[in-house]
């Protein structure tokens, strides 16, 4: 009788374990010796859950364990190729695919939100391949290039509004798609993004409602609402930034360079006097804004043609989502620090509206201000 106690308890054991875990297994051809990854796309960033060495064969069985209150998403990864799928209530998913082709060319089976999810990231491939033509277009100034990402972006959103976000709000490939980005220059931009354009709140509402009543109380769902109400708080900073914060720079000139140290996206205090030496571009930027993204471009532009003659750029950004601003700041090759006490490194340089921009000289001194700057490029080829 004891055995047959600890036997069914063993059973019951192993179906409760069952539960909480699936497996992803299948095959990857050409990718012999090389590691396969599986790991859990959380709400902090990607965390690997399971790994392999494939060998000749590329036969591959992975698993995780699932949270239970709502779908939850993972990727496999070998390098920089990657397959994006969900799991709800399937417990295996299977994927074949060849290891050179790997993120563009595979088969999954596993449930109908795995197929809008491929589908989707095929589109988000050939956005960022559009995107790619035209940054290295010719004789596209900055502003143009800007402008003709983001009217590509806008027709993406449209098309996967229509036929995903909006066709099924309650399913997990809807909630996939308001994450995906691109990176453009140096930085990644999100697809739809409530903090750059207040129209993105409408598809960010559309999932939450359902997922507060498909998957009520869930992790992912409250980081939904928590990103419409911040996209909203960032609007409200942005407007009082642009609209009460008018001060006189008539006499920037005349001032003396006073210093700011901040952290930068990696941690680092960096002061701006020790730039000293280096004609320094001093940015104050919200990268939520409109226009940011063009605004970056330019500044890339600037960088490349001036840098290997002394020009740094010191951006204060004063975003105020920590995490976003990282994002967007990763690549970018200046000194990015953000000023989390809101406005005021701004006052200190009597800014009038956002986005602005000085031009401090080799010993430290801020020679022009927002008022003098007529030509970006020109004013600080003078000063080299």
């Amino acid at each position: 009788m004891t055995k047959t106690l600890a036997a069914i308890a063993a059973i019951l054991l192993l179906a409760a374990c069952g539960k909480a875990s699936f497996k992803v297994e299948g095959n990857i051809t050409d990718a012999n010796d090389s590691i396969l990854y599986l790991e859990n796309m959380a709400l902090d960033g990607p965390q690997v859950v399971d790994s392999v060495k494939l060998d000749a064969t590329g036969d591959f069985s992975l698993s995780a364990s699932i949270p239970e209150d709502a779908p939850e998403f993972y990727r496999l990864r070998i390098g920089q190729q990657i397959v994006n799928f969900c799991v709800d209530s399937i417990a295996v998913v299977k994927v074949k695919a060849s290891y050179p082709t790997m993120s563009s060319n595979y088969e999954i089976e596993g449930g109908d939100d795995n197929q809008k999810i491929k589908q989707l990231s095929l589109m988000q491939m050939q956005l960022q391949t559009v995107a790619n033509q035209i940054l290295r277009a010719p004789n596209l100034s900055a502003k143009a290039v800007g402008d003709s990402v983001l009217s590509v972006v806008n027709a993406y959103k449209k098309e996967v509004m229509a036929n995903f976000i909006y066709k099924e709000p309650m399913k997990p490939y809807s909630y996939f798609a308001l994450f995906q980005g691109i990176v453009v220059g140096d930085s990644y931009m999100m697809v739809f993004d409530p903090r750059r354009d207040v129209e993105d709140v409408k598809p960010y509402s559309a999932v939450a409602t359902q997922w507060d009543t498909y998957h009520p109380n869930s992790s992912r769902g409250k980081n939904l609402h928590d990103i419409t109400i911040e996209a909203a708080k960032t609007r409200r900073i942005v407007k009082a930034q642009n609209e009460d914060l008018v001060l006189d720079s008539d006499k920037v000139s005349e001032v003396n360079l006073i210093d700011i140290v901040l952290n930068d996206n990696k941690g680092v205090k960096r002061s701006l006097t020790d730039l000293k030496g280096k004609v320094v571009l001093l940015d104050f930027h919200v990268f939520a804004a409109e226009g940011s993204q063009q605004r970056i471009l330019a500044l890339r532009e600037l960088y490349n043609k001036y840098h290997d003659r002394g020009l740094e750029i010191y951006q204060v950004s004063l975003d105020t989502d920590d995490h976003f601003w990282k994002t967007q700041t990763a690549a970018l090759p200046w000194v990015s620090v953000r000023d989390d006490q809101g406005a005021s490194n701004v006052y200190l340089y009597q800014k009038q509206t956002l986005p602005v921009n000085y031009i401090i000289s080799r010993d430290n001194q801020v020679v022009m201000g927002p008022q003098q700057i007529k030509d970006l490029d020109a004013d600080i080829a003078k000063n080299l």
